[in-house]
C-alpha cells in the first residue's frame, strides 16, 4: 500500500539556513518541492547555490589520494568522527579538507608514480627475461661486436615465409652489415636475431615496423655480454625493485593507517553538502528567513519535527499544510508493504509508479503472482528445487539489491508450486506416481492429474482469470470514486456488470447454469448496459469485447503448465528407455534441469504479462512521482 503523505513548509532563520538543510538532509524523509516564486516578489526569492564547483574540485582529489592508499577506514570511527565534524560550516569544511589534500597529495602521487614506474620497469625486464632464456640457445651462433645492436624477432611458425622477404631487405638497408639468424623456439614460435650496424637503426627498425612483425629489442646496457650474464643482471633488478615496492607500500600503509579515516569522513561530510548545495535553488529565503517545502511520509513527520526541535528549538518550526484534494493527485508515492510484498515491488519498476491517489496493485500482485507460478509450474521436484536455488542465490550476491528482491519471489513463489505439486501428483513429473510416493488429489469429483484433467483445468484458469479481472474493475470504481470521476465509475460498474450477465449467458447455454438463469442475466445486462454507454460511449461497448478477450487469456495458465507436465514425463520416459542405468539418469536429469529452467523463466514473463496487460488495464493509470527523500542514500523503514 501506499504510505500517507503530508505537504509540510520548514520555516527558520536565514542565518542557520546550513544547519537546517543539514539536519534534513540527514533525516534523509523530506521530498523536497520547488517553492513557486513571482519575479516581481519584493520579499522572497530562491537561494544560490555557490560553492558547488570548489567542492567538486577537492572531493576529486579526496577520491583520488583514497584510490592509492592501501585498505579502507573502519565505518564506527568513520561515524564517530562525522559526528564530531558535522557543526562545521561548508568553509570550515572546506578548508580542513584543502589541507589534508595538501599534506598528502604530492606525497601520494610521487609515490604512486614511483611504484608505477617500478611495475612498467619489472614488466618489461620480464618481458626481457623471457626473451633471453628462449634464445639462450642460439647464444653460441650469436656475435657480440661494439657499435653493433641487436633485435630479436617472434614469430609464429605458420608465417614463417617472412624471413625469406625480410633477409634481403635487411641486406641492401645496411649494406651487408648485418648478421641473421633464425630457428625454431617451440613448436608455436620461431625466433630471428639480427645483428647491424647502429648506423642503420633508425632504417632497420623502420622497415621491420612496417612490416607488422613483434620485434624486441635488447636493451642497451645488456646487448654487449653474454646472455647468463645479462639474465643475471636482470634477476638482481628485479629483486631491488622489489625490495623499493615493499618500501613504498610501507610508506603508503602508514600513511593510510594516520589519514585514510580523515579522508573518509572529509570525503563523506563535502559530499553531502555538495547535495545540499545543489537542492538550494529549491529553497526561499528573504533577508532573515529560510523557506523549505516538501512532502513527508506521516509515519516519518513526528521523527522530523523532534530532530528540528532538537537542534534548534522554536527558532525553527515544521507545519503542514494543506493541499486542495485535487493537487494530493500531484503528491509522491511512497510504498510501504509488509515485508511479504516487498519484492513484487520489483515488477512495479516495469510501469510508471501510481499516481497517489491510485490503490497500490503491489499486495495483490504479491498474492496472484505466486498462485498463477504454482499452478503452471505445480511440481514438487521443481519446487523444491526453485526454493534451494533461491536460497543459495540469494547467500551467493548478498549485496546485489535487485536478485536478492528476483530471489525472494522465487522462494515465495516455491510455496504455491509445492502445495499445487501435491494438488497434481507430481514429483519431477511422474515419477513421483511411478515409484508410489504421491498420487493427483481427488476433489470436487475431480482427479486433478494434469494430463487428463485438460478441461477442469482449462476452466479453472478461466475462473482464475474472471476474478482477476473483476478485482481490476472493482479497484478501478474505488480509484473513480476518490478522484470524483462518475463517468469512470460508471464505465467500470457497467462493464462488471455486462461482463457478468455475458457469462452467465454462455453457462446456461451451455446448460451448467439452469435455465431460469437465462432472465437472471438479461435483467443483469438490460440495467448495466446503459452504466456502460453512459460512462464509455461507443468504445466502451467495443471494450466489452477486449475484457473478455482478457479472461481467455488467462487460459494460457492451463496450457503453459500443459507443455510443462509433459516434457518432464518425457525426461522419465526417455530416462527409462536408455538400456544403461547411468546415461538414462543423466539423460533424465539434463532434460529436468533445462525444465526447471524454463519453469523459473516463463511462468514468471506470462504472470507478469497477466497482471500489466490484462490486470492493470482495468484500473491502473500510472503517471506519478516516485518518492524520492532528500539525503544520503539509506533505508527509511
Amino acid at each position: 500500500m501506499l504510505q500517507k503523505m503530508k505537504n509540510i513548509l520548514v520555516v527558520g532563520p536565514k542565518k542557520d539556513y546550513q544547519q537546517i538543510v543539514d539536519v534534513l538532509y540527514q533525516e534523509g524523509t523530506v521530498h523536497l518541492q520547488d517553492i513557486p516564486f513571482s519575479l516581481d516578489d519584493p520579499v522572497f526569492s530562491p537561494m544560490e547555490t555557490g560553492k558547488t564547483e570548489d567542492i567538486s574540485a577537492i572531493l576529486l582529489k579526496l577520491h583520488g589520494i583514497a584510490r592509492i592508499l592501501p585498505g579502507k577506514a573502519v565505518e564506527p570511527e568513520i561515524e564517530r568522527r562525522t559526528g564530531e565534524l558535522r557543526g562545521k560550516t561548508t568553509d570550515e569544511l572546506l578548508s580542513e579538507a584543502k589541507e589534508v589534500v595538501r599534506v598528502l597529495e604530492s606525497k601520494v602521487r610521487d609515490l604512486a608514480t614511483r611504484k608505477g614506474d617500478l611495475e612498467l620497469t619489472r614488466t618489461t625486464l620480464d618481458r626481457y627475461a623471457k626473451v633471453m632464456e628462449k634464445i639462450q640457445p642460439l647464444e653460441n651462433r650469436l656475435p657480440i661486436l661494439e657499435g653493433f645492436e641487436v633485435s630479436v624477432l617472434l614469430i609464429q611458425r605458420e608465417y614463417r615465409d617472412v624471413l625469406d622477404l625480410i633477409r634481403p631487405q635487411l641486406k641492401a638497408i645496411t649494406n651487408n652489415q648485418f648478421e641473421f639468424i633464425a630457428a625454431d623456439l617451440d613448436d608455436t614460435t620461431t625466433a630471428a636475431i639480427t645483428v647491424f650496424n647502429k648506423k642503420y637503426s633508425q632504417e632497420v627498425h623502420s622497415f621491420l615496423f612496417s612490416q607488422n612483425v613483434n620485434e624486441v629489442r635488447v636493451p642497451e646496457e645488456y646487448a654487449n655480454m653474454h646472455l647468463n650474464e645479462a639474465l643475471s643482471l636482470i634477476d638482481n633488478r628485479k629483486r631491488d625493485i622489489a625490495r623499493e615496492m615493499e618500501e613504498i607500500d610501507s610508506e603508503l600503509g602508514t600513511l593510510a593507517e594516520k589519514w585514510q579515516t580523515e579522508l573518509a569522513v572529509y570525503t563523506r561530510l563535502l559530499e553531502d553538502r555538495l547535495e545540499e548545495l545543489r537542492s538550494l535553488n529549491m529553497f526561499g529565503q528573504s533577508d532573515h528567513t529560510i523557506m523549505i517545502k516538501g512532502w513527508i511520509p506521516k509515519k516519518f513527520l513526528k521523527k522530523t519535527r523532534e530532530a528540528l526541535r532538537e537542534k534548534f528549538g522554536d527558532r525553527v518550526v515544521l507545519t503542514e499544510v494543506r493541499v486542495p484534494p485535487e493537487e494530493m493527485e500531484n503528491a509522491p508515492t511512497y510504498y510501504d508493504n509488509p515485508r511479504i510484498v516487498k519484492p513484487f515491488e520489483f515488477f512495479m519498476k516495469l510501469v510508471s509508479p501510481p499516481k497517489y491517489i491510485e490503490i497500490d496493485p503491489s499486495p495483490l500482485l504479491a498474492l496472484f503472482f505466486p498462485i498463477f507460478f504454482g499452478i503452471i509450474v505445480g511440481d514438487i521436484g521443481y519446487g523444491l528445487c526453485i526454493l534451494g536455488f533461491g536460497l543459495a542465490m540469494k547467500k551467493k550476491f548478498q549485496k546485489v539489491e535487485w536478485m536478492q528482491q528476483l530471489m525472494n519471489i522465487m522462494i515465495i513463489s516455491s510455496f504455491p508450486t509445492i502445495f499445487f505439486g501435491f494438488l497434481f501428483g507430481e514429483f519431477f513429473g511422474d515419477f513421483g506416481e511411478h515409484i508410489g510416493l504421491l498420487h493427483p488429489v481427488h476433489f470436487l469429483g475431480i482427479t486433478w492429474n494434469r494430463v487428463e484433467a485438460m478441461i477442469p483445468l482449462l476452466v479453472l484458469a478461466i475462473a482464475i482469470g474472471v476474478i482477476h479481472i473483476f478485482v481490476g474493475l472493482s479497484i478501478g470504481i474505488l480509484n473513480a470514486y476518490a478522484r470524483h470521476q462518475k463517468k469512470h465509475l460508471c464505465e467500470k460498474a457497467g462493464m462488471m456488470g455486462v461482463v457478468l450477465g455475458i457469462i452467465l449467458l454462455i453457462l446456461t447455454f451451455v446448460k451448467v447454469l439452469p435455465s431460469f438463469m437465462m432472465i437472471v442475466s438479461a435483467i443483469i445486462l438490460v440495467a448495466f448496459l446503459p452504466l456502460l454507454v453512459y460512462g464509455g460511449g461507443t468504445m466502451g461497448v467495443i471494450e466489452v469485447m477486449s475484457t473478455i478477450g482478457n479472461i481467455l487469456s488467462y487460459a494460457r495458465i492451463m496450457a503453459i503448465g500443459m507443455a510443462s507436465v509433459i516434457l518432464a514425463m518425457v525426461a522419465n520416459e526417455l530416462g527409462g528407455a536408455i538400456g544403461v542405468l547411468v546415461a538414462g539418469i543423466v539423460i533424465a536429469v539434463l532434460l529436468h534441469a533445462l525444465n526447471i529452467i524454463l519453469a523459473m523463466f516463463s511462468p514468471s514473463l506470462h504472470s507478469v504479462r497477466l497482471h500489466i496487460v490484462e490486470f492493470y488495464s482495468k484500473f491502473y493509470e500510472g503517471g506519478g512521482t516516485e518518492y524520492r527523500p532528500f539525503g544520503r542514500e539509506k533505508k527509511t523503514d
